[in-house]
This record gives structure tokens, sequence and C-alpha cells, in this order.
């Protein structure tokens, strides 16, 4: 399988250490077991834009090569390299903890985990679970507490923003600054 949208692996590795240099947080790479649809990873694309994951690897053809990916307002699927690939574990970034998101009993609840610095997260497909070989083989299983089960995407953008809120980060008005798009330039 192992079609690119973009960029081969080796090169995603390099943009992942340039993300690292941007994002200050660490390296961050994202890991979707058969995403089913374009938007939910559209929209896991520009969450990996806005809070600093290089790369995006998935499984499977459901999503496809859908045109639907009007949720990508910012065009990240144009920078950050979306590699599809038949094994998730063995496309695992080098030395990356493997954090599997997923509902399952004795997982550490998203409030209680602390972040590696060298994550590659791994999301289940919209309508079924990561399989069970997958959750064993990764060094953590994270949670996040809801009354409800979250989407896709929604999932990926409350782990990635975690990640941020957790991180050093430094707030200041550079970081609004280069947070805008031409559709919010509010300067009071």
């Amino acid at each position: 399988m192992n079609h690119s949208t973009s960029i081969d692996v080796d090169d995603a590795q390099q943009t992942n250490t340039e993300f690292k240099r941007w994002s200050g947080h660490g390296l961050v790479s994202i890991g979707l077991v058969n995403p089913k649809s374009a938007t939910n990873v559209a929209s896991i694309l520009r969450a990996c834009g806005c809070y600093g994951a290089s790369a995006v690897f998935y499984t499977g053809q459901r999503f496809g090569y859908a045109k639907d990916f009007n949720a990508d307002t910012r065009r990240m699927r144009h920078i950050i390299p979306t590699i599809g690939v038949d094994d998730l574990l063995a496309i695992a970034p080098k030395d990356a903890s493997k954090v599997v998101i997923e509902l399952v009993e004795g997982a550490i609840p998203l409030p209680e985990f602390v972040h590696p610095e060298n994550a590659f997260y791994i999301f289940g497909p919209e309508d079924a679970s990561v399989p069970e070989h997958i959750v064993a083989a990764c060094d953590h299983v994270v949670y996040i507490p809801t009354r409800n089960s979250m989407n896709l995407a929604a999932t990926a953008n409350v782990v990635l923003y975690d990640r941020m809120a957790k991180s050093d980060y430094t707030a200041s008005d550079e970081l609004i600054k280069k947070s805008r798009d031409n559709n919010n330039g509010l300067a009071l």
C-alpha cells in the first residue's frame, strides 16, 4: 500500500524534526486506524497544524482520496505528510512512545496523563475500536473522560490541545498573531 499524498516516510521524519523546532513541544505524529471520513482526516490535519504535529499515517482506504477536505481550510494536507501504510506499529517514528487513545478499562484519564516528548498518538476508526494487538503493543493507553464517545476529529483535537496546554508554551501577542488567519484580524 504505502501511498503518499505528499512526501515519503524519510521526508516525514525530517518534517517531524522541523515541527519540533517550530512547536517547541517535542516530536508528535498521528496514526489513524482505517478512518472512514475525509472530513475527520481534514480536521485532524488542521489540528496538527494548530498544535504542532508533523505527520499523519493511516491504514485502510475507506476515506480514500475523497475530495471532501473542506474542513482543511488552512490546506494542511499540502504541508503535513499524510501517508498510507499497511502497519501503524511498523511505521512508528524512531524512539517515539506509542500512545493509543481508546475507551479501555484501566486506561489513564487524559487529565492525569503526562505526554511523552516524542509521541506517536494512535486513534481508532469512527465506527470501531483500535485492534487489540495495537493496544497491547502501545506504551500508554489513554482515554478522554466524557459522557459519550467523541468523534475521531474531536478526539485528536482534544489530545493535541491537552499536550500543548500542559507544555511550556509562552503566552504572547506573537503567538496570537501567528494563530490568526484572514478571518480574524482584530487588534485592539
